[in-house]
């Protein structure tokens, strides 16, 4: 088994049934899931360049969580039937 990280783009103001749909997928995804994560709100972008700040939109990365799967393609199906707002990008996490 592989672990995999998930990181959540696209922010809207919360609805009760947006927190339906998320508690409801987290109970689907039942033991697979080894870190549900936290929501994420404003942040900022370190480069050479300078700072700048970021603030949640439908571009920002907004939330991760931390799941175990099978395999890459596992993982994408998993992460397919998520809530999500606009996308899910997916990364495998290297063993270390």
């Amino acid at each position: 088994m592989n672990t995999y990280m998930f990181l959540y783009k696209g922010y809207v103001t919360p609805t009760p049934e947006i927190g339906k749909a998320w508690m409801d997928w987290f109970a689907g995804v039942g033991d697979r899931m080894v870190d549900s994560g936290k929501p994420m709100s404003r942040g900022a972008e370190v480069s050479r360049d300078g700072v700048t700040a970021i603030e949640p939109g439908l571009e920002s990365f907004t939330g991760y969580s931390i799941v175990n799967a099978d395999s890459m393609d596992h993982a994408i199906e998993l992460a397919n039937t998520n809530p999500m707002i606009t996308s899910v990008v997916v990364y495998e996490l290297a063993r270390m």
